[in-house]
């Protein structure tokens, strides 16, 4: 009876050791595929709004919402979360300035959790103190985003997760702040650069450019983000070189055609199509270049990977299987 109690304990071990990693993905608003719920540990769905009213979400398809969280019920460890945000969503700096106004909008993050049977809300704000996006923004967005995490911990409760979307840089948050009341940080590792560099390198090669997703880790670890809480963003898409090619390309529609060839970058630890002179012009991950990027999440004891999006994988999920296979 102890060796059985025993092995049954060890197997509770196990079973909790492989879960403890996260497998974070986003599903959107815009697409009709329905996702495997079992291959997922997290699906954050995008996106969620801030109102025109600066005091509310509105959010994008909601009847997609509620299918996607119906998917609880075929993986009763799924959590769904609202993402608020993405490129170009505003409001963000307005609701965040005004104590009454970011009140209400935690507020009613809180409905919108309760009303959709949600497990908590992810804020995507590109980003704050920025108005690359093309949105308003205000030298007090970095002082008043850890405001707002606070009231949307305390509209949420300790029961609901709280995550967010960070680039590979750090300069728009101040970390430390605000980490007691965050879950998880996502690290979007991709749209680094074009080709003809990588967009989402691991490491640093002559085809890396500016940032590789290790120092993006790095900075945010240096930052005040304990790695436990880090989730590393990986593409289920790539870039196809301007002018030659889509710049957004869907890992499903990646192919080796007339005049290209595959190459591998072993120090980057990233594949790249070459057209007839050499010259990259796709950039993208497959599944090599992601199991290498899950035995870096193991190896340095992150808290799992986040992918941007699922409808990019193939039919047979060659990208979401192999994040399920490799991480430990």
């Amino acid at each position: 009876m102890k060796f059985k109690l025993l092995a049954i304990l060890l197997g509770f071990v196990c079973c909790q050791s492989v879960d403890a990693k996260r497998i974070v993905g986003y599903v959107t608003s815009w697409s009709d595929v329905i996702p495997d719920p079992k291959s997922m540990t997290n699906i954050n769905y995008a996106f969620g709004h801030v109102k025109d009213t600066f005091d509310g979400v509105r959010i994008d398809n909601e009847n997609r919402l509620r299918q996607i969280v119906a998917l609880k019920k075929k993986n009763k460890k799924l959590e769904v979360q609202l993402s608020v945000g993405g490129w170009g969503s505003g409001n963000f700096s307005e609701m965040a300035a005004d104590p009454e106004k970011r009140k209400a909008f935690a507020e009613d993050c809180r409905r919108v959790v309760d009303e959709y049977g949600l497990d908590g809300i992810d804020i995507d704000w590109e980003y704050p103190g920025s108005s690359i996006a093309g949105i308003s923004s205000s030298p007090a967005d970095k002082d008043n985003y850890t405001l707002l995490m606070k009231d949307l911990r305390t509209a949420l409760g300790n029961d609901k997760l709280l995550t967010l979307a960070s680039p590979a840089t750090v300069s728009f948050y101040e970390f430390k702040p605000i980490m007691p009341y965050v879950d998880f940080v996502n690290i979007m590792a991709y749209d680094l650069n074009r080709p003809p560099y990588h967009h989402s390198a691991l490491f640093r090669s002559e085809l890396s450019g500016e940032m590789t997703a290790d120092e993006g880790v790095r900075a945010h670890i240096e930052a005040g983000v304990p790695a436990e809480k880090i989730i590393l963003g990986v593409p289920f898409y790539g870039h196809g070189k301007k002018g030659e090619f889509p710049d957004f390309i869907d890992y499903r529609n990646i192919q080796v055609s007339d005049g290209l060839k595959e190459m591998y970058d072993e120090v980057a630890c990233m594949p790249y199509l070459v057209n007839e002179s050499g010259e990259m012009v796709i950039c993208f991950d497959n599944p090599e270049s992601l199991k290498k990027k899950c035995e870096y999440v193991n190896q340095n004891g992150l808290g799992g990977v986040m992918f941007w999006d699922y409808a990019g994988d193939t039919d047979k999920g060659d990208l979401r299987k192999t994040l399920k296979k490799h991480l430990k």
